[in-house]
């Protein structure tokens, strides 16, 4: 059955709003005109740790419904778990105790997706830890992910795993490695970020999106130059953006395409008002359909 195009729907990541308080965030992209955020769990807006946090979500919740905005849930904090090591502990941890904090953060996060009503939970698998090789990861990685679909299928959140550079899952062709792995499970679904599709796929990211089609949960979006893991400002990468949003509105895909700029957030609110014009202007150039119609 050939897809139905769906109207963009822009938001923006608060992993790159780090230095506002998140209601400040919510407000100022609310009335910038995004259709929803990127929420990152981490300790400076909702911190999965903490005192009280199903009375914490439930305002956030009441707060994005005031405001109008979808909200996917982001799992990509760099010290939410340990003030050491970067994304640490993580899914191929050899110490299971350590694996099993990622594993209960993540179960966490889809109860809390879940109780905002977003549409997926993202995540990423890490790297495999040092003195272990890749294969020994592979062998790994489906006890690690258990728990986690396991969150997803209880939650009906569907889990949005992100091919990200230099982790054991780093390519479109990992993600499907996995797929296959696993069986193909409903709730395993995909996050595309158009911009590692610029770094490091073979195929050009509007191919990279009509590929990912069928797995499409969540997208994020910035602009990056080939073979340099850097996420850039719109317009000081390569992509040529209005064929991958014509790629992404032809698809069906319902979700959110979040700005992910999470080493700008020092400029927060002005890149925040620039992507979304950016992205307007592509968009209409590609002759792609928005949701809500804005200015260009």
């Amino acid at each position: 059955m050939t897809p139905v195009p769906a109207p963009l729907r822009l938001g923006y990541g608060t992993n790159g709003l780090t230095d506002l308080r998140l209601d400040d965030a919510l407000a100022l992209l609310a009335d910038l005109g995004y259709d929803g955020v990127g929420l990152t769990l981490d300790h400076m807006h909702h911190d999965p740790l903490a005192p009280g946090l199903a009375a914490r979500t439930a305002r956030i919740a009441g707060r994005l419904a005031e405001l109008g905005l979808a909200v996917t849930v982001e799992t990509g904090a760099r010290y939410v778990l340990d003030p050491r090591e970067k994304h640490g502990p993580g899914l191929l941890d050899a110490d299971p105790d350590r694996r099993a904090r990622r594993t209960g953060l993540l179960a966490t996060a889809a109860q809390v997706a879940a109780d905002l009503g977003a549409h997926a939970l993202h995540c990423f698998t890490g790297s495999a830890p040092p003195g272990t090789t890749a294969e020994e990861g592979w062998a790994a990685l489906p006890d690690a992910l258990a728990p986690v679909l396991e969150a997803s299928r209880t939650t009906g959140v569907p889990l949005a795993l992100e091919p990200e550079p230099g982790h054991l899952i780093a390519t479109l062709a990992d993600f499907h490695r996995l797929r296959t792995l696993l069986g193909d499970p409903a709730e395993l679904g995909l996050t595309l970020d158009i911009g590692h599709c610029q770094c490091l796929e073979p195929e050009p990211p509007a191919a990279c999106v009509r590929a990912a089609a069928p797995w499409l949960r969540h997208v994020q979006i910035e602009d990056m130059r080939r073979g340099v893991h850097e996420h850039l400002p719109f317009g000081e990468g390569e992509i040529d953006f209005p064929p991958v949003l014509a790629a992404l509105a032809a698809t069906g895909y319902q979700g959110l395409t979040v700005v992910e700029l999470p080493r700008h957030s020092h400029a927060g609110p002005a890149q925040a008002a620039h992507a979304l014009p950016f992205l307007r202007r592509a968009a209409r150039a590609a002759g792609a359909a928005l949701t809500p119609a804005g200015p260009a």
